[in-house]
């Protein structure tokens, strides 16, 4: 009996040291306790690995410059101008600047009429004259946006120059202009037509221009044949072209004692347009026109006053245009 309850006692005593190991295994950790390291020491075992391990995943943010904005461009530059430009041969942009205080003094001058104007772009073909705002070939207007400040224009007519107008259309079909552009030409859409017209020079003339002033006459073995090279050398263009000095050779069998010399003569070139259906006359002759309307006529020029005399008459004949060039030539010999 006494065996037995040792063995109770101890068995008992083995039980609650038991309970007392559970109670303090569920008591919870504290956090600062799990988080606390101990720091590394240099001249430990394992200092550099620990450095290197603290860095590794460190990924510092880059330095950011300071931007610096640049100025944006203005809107307006204060003036009232417009611009116009060739895109391709058809069509043109144009762009444009009216300040407020003209749209102020408008608005005082119309009065009640301003708000019923419409803000237009008149497009004028000027091909071929000196524009003064009223002798247009033809003019055509378009009607744009009233806060547009740029437009493209289809013009339909290559190789025309053009020049445009930005103002307003009154109720009563008035215009009024506001700014007027630069004048430009739009290309030609395809090889041009213009061609080097061919001129026949009578014989007698032809020697006494360029034989009889400097002894070079027909009568002269070496006049006569420096005037057919002179002649091969004019009817195919090189006295027009760069290669002038080229007209020297034929005096190259010229006997050695022979002076120095210089030969010098000029040619006109009158050019223009019109409309392609009207009838053109140059001193009195009739001209073919080509089909856009343009033509190109080449004259000798001898000395004294030349009158060309242009007049171009309407298809339906009601209109008719005359302009008359008037060409001066003194050769002066020193």
């Amino acid at each position: 009996m006494a065996l037995m309850r040792k063995l109770k006692e101890k068995l008992k005593t083995i039980i609650n040291k038991g309970k007392k190991a559970r109670i303090s295994l569920k008591q919870p950790v504290r956090k600062q306790d799990v988080c606390k390291t101990v720091p590394a020491q240099e001249g430990v075992l394992g200092y550099q690995e620990t450095a290197v391990g603290t860095t590794k995943f460190s990924h510092p943010e880059p330095p950011r410059f300071k931007r610096t904005m640049h100025h944006e461009l203005p809107t307006g530059y204060g003036q009232d101008k417009i611009i116009l430009q060739v895109r391709d041969p058809w069509w043109l942009h144009s762009y444009w600047e009216v300040t407020q205080g003209t749209w102020e003094r408008l608005k005082q001058e119309l009065q009640d009429t301003f708000c019923r104007v419409k803000k237009v772009i008149r497009v004028y073909d000027v091909s071929q004259i000196s524009f003064n705002g009223r002798n247009a070939h033809r003019y055509f207007d378009i009607e744009v946006h009233p806060e547009a400040s740029n437009w493209y224009i289809d013009t339909a007519g290559p190789g025309r120059t053009w020049c445009v107008d930005y103002g307003l259309r009154l109720p009563n079909g008035e215009f009024i202009t506001i700014v007027r552009s630069n004048t430009v030409m739009t290309p030609l859409d395809g090889p041009s037509c213009i061609t080097d017209e061919e001129w026949m020079i009578p014989e007698e003339m032809f020697a006494k221009l360029y034989g009889m002033g400097f002894g070079l006459g027909q009568s002269s073995p070496v006049g006569k044949a420096w005037q057919e090279r002179v002649k091969k050398a004019l009817f195919s263009g090189v006295l027009a072209s760069p290669g002038i000095t080229s007209v020297s050779s034929p005096v190259r069998g010229v006997p050695k004692g022979r002076t120095f010399w210089l030969v010098v003569d000029c040619e006109l070139i009158v050019y223009g347009a019109t409309e392609p259906d009207a009838k053109l006359t140059v001193q009195g002759k009739s001209i073919k026109l080509r089909r856009d309307g343009t033509f190109t006529l080449r004259f000798a020029l001898p000395d004294g006053k030349q009158v060309i005399p242009v007049k171009a008459v309407s298809a339906d004949n009601e209109e008719e245009r005359s302009i008359t060039p008037t060409v001066t030539r003194e050769t002066k010999i020193g």
